[in-house]
């Protein structure tokens, strides 16, 4: 179970319809995990590895095909990579090819699980980097480095949700917080989309935009990014075309972006004259960072790529399929929110007031369901939450007094937010993160009776204290991020 308070969870307020939503999320979730289709990507068949499966490949990519290795054309296989829930493909990775593993590093989130037994873990911080970040990349650094890899060498990298801050280097002559500072106020404070972010981290930074990549040549490289890479509403890219030339943010893959479109970016979040003078001026001076990954260097390389997490069997199907069959009729409403959380969160509970009362625009019993990732502009609050938190109890102050309507929404991976110590029970338990929440239409009585404020939680962006102090806070394993998940159960 990826749930870990499910009893909790179902314990309270509209049972049944908690029930139906926490196992359609449970499924969902579960159907976050990397960890079996890497094992259907790489398979060790009576001495052979096999590397390869059309499900994962781009469109249009100029390899194809299974790629087959005895073991003497190999001398050692290496594991590099970083992003939430990276441990999960290593893990597979790991359990396949057992002592053809050499080694390797991974950089993963604080609090991400680590049993592998080759590859070494790091744990570091994320969305705001920290020096954890860096000496993760310093030991990739110098672990490649003193490997002397040759074109006998096999290398897997490892790229997940979380990468452009998880592998933080700053480029010589920018400080670690100098990019810390530039991460909060563009992402934080001002509620930029991590794919701005992209643009500006790739060109003040040492391992990004490919240049990892550049350092593990002249080996084989098999590159495993853990999303749809044919689906632009998901990775932002569709297809090979775009691995090569719209990538921002698959950092192992060729970079689109340059100096003066971060500049562009700074300016218009309004951050250019306050992010730190090394910023602006290696931006103002781009050839003092060496140049990012381009097409022609990755195409002369012996690289494979696959995106081992198609949409067409992930989390989102999954979810709609199990609703249908519970007898909820699912709407898919979007794919990409870049809207603030709790502005939507709103707008869904005034929805499903509308199907409730006139069956409009869907007739109940329905699933509403959309995936994304939701904005919170925080400022200089303190609170601790996270996105879908604010979804859900923006959702609950709407559709107080309902007993046909149940929400759910977290973040796949487990974390919804930065976290913190929001709670002394929960810490005591070992949970200093909610994933996202659960309410219904009887969670605003309960908050009142509890003597909690929600539109207050909501205002100050502390919503993780209350979520949990009504039983309503998911509490999940940690795992790879596909965004997030949303699902609004209205019923009969």
């Amino acid at each position: 179970m990826r749930i870990l308070n499910h009893d909790e969870l179902i314990s309270h307020g509209n049972v049944e319809g908690r029930k139906i939503a926490v196992e359609i999320l449970e499924a969902a979730m579960q159907a976050s995990d990397p960890y079996y289709n890497t094992r259907k990507l790489i398979r060790l068949e009576d001495g052979i590895l096999y590397i390869g499966n059309p499900d994962y490949e781009a469109n249009q990519d100029i390899r194809t095909g299974v790629d087959a290795y005895e073991r003497s054309s190999i001398d050692r296989v290496f594991v590099f990579g970083a992003g939430k829930g990276s441990n999960r493909v290593a893990k597979a990775i790991e359990d396949t090819l057992g002592d053809w593993v050499t080694g390797g590093v991974i950089i993963a989130k604080y609090g991400d699980e680590n049993n592998l037994q080759k590859v070494e873990v790091v744990h570091a911080g994320h969305p705001v980097p920290d020096e954890n970040c860096v000496q993760g990349c310093r030991r990739m650094q110098e672990y490649i480095q003193q490997a002397k890899l040759t074109e006998r060498d096999l290398v897997f990298t490892i790229v997940c949700n979380g990468v452009s801050s998880l592998l933080t280097l700053p480029a010589p002559g920018v400080e670690l917080k100098d990019v810390m500072e530039m991460t909060h106020m563009m992402q934080i404070e001002c509620g930029a989309p991590t794919h701005d972010l992209a643009y500006v981290r790739n060109q003040v930074d040492a391992m990004k935009g490919g240049r990892i990549t550049k350092l593990l040549a002249p080996a084989k490289m098999v590159h495993i990014l853990a999303v749809d890479i044919n689906n632009p509403t998901v990775a932002g890219v569709s297809g090979y075309p775009d691995l090569m030339y719209r990538n921002v943010w698959l950092h192992t893959m060729p970079d689109a972006t340059n100096a003066e479109h971060a500049i562009e970016v700074l300016k218009k979040w309004g951050c250019w004259d306050r992010v730190a003078p090394s910023i602006r001026n290696i931006l103002q001076n781009p050839n003092a960072v060496p140049p990012t990954l381009s097409c022609a260097e990755y195409e002369a390389m012996d690289c494979r790529v696959f995106g081992i997490m198609p949409i067409e069997s992930g989390f989102m199907p999954t979810a709609m399929k199990m609703a249908a069959e519970r007898g909820f009729t699912p709407h898919l409403l979007c794919r990409r929110t870049n809207i603030e959380a709790s502005a939507f969160g709103g707008s869904l509970g005034r929805i499903s007031q509308l199907i409730e009362t006139e069956d409009s625009p869907f007739q109940a019993p329905c699933a509403l369901f959309s995936m994304g990732e939701m904005l919170v502009t925080v400022a200089d609050s303190k609170g601790i939450g996270g996105r879908n938190q604010e979804f859900c109890l923006a959702l609950a102050n709407v559709i107080a007094g309902s007993s046909r309507t149940v929400a759910v929404s977290v973040d796949t991976d487990g974390t919804d937010g930065p976290g913190g110590r929001f709670d002394e029970e929960a810490y005591a338990l070992g949970c200093n993160n909610l994933s996202g929440g659960v309410v219904d239409g009887y969670t605003a009585q309960e908050a009142k009776d509890a003597g909690l404020n929600l539109f207050e939680a909501v205002k100050s962006h502390a919503t993780s204290a209350p979520l949990w102090k009504l039983k309503s806070g998911v509490w999940a394993t940690r795992n790879i991020s596909l965004n997030d998940f949303s699902m609004v159960l209205i019923s009969k």
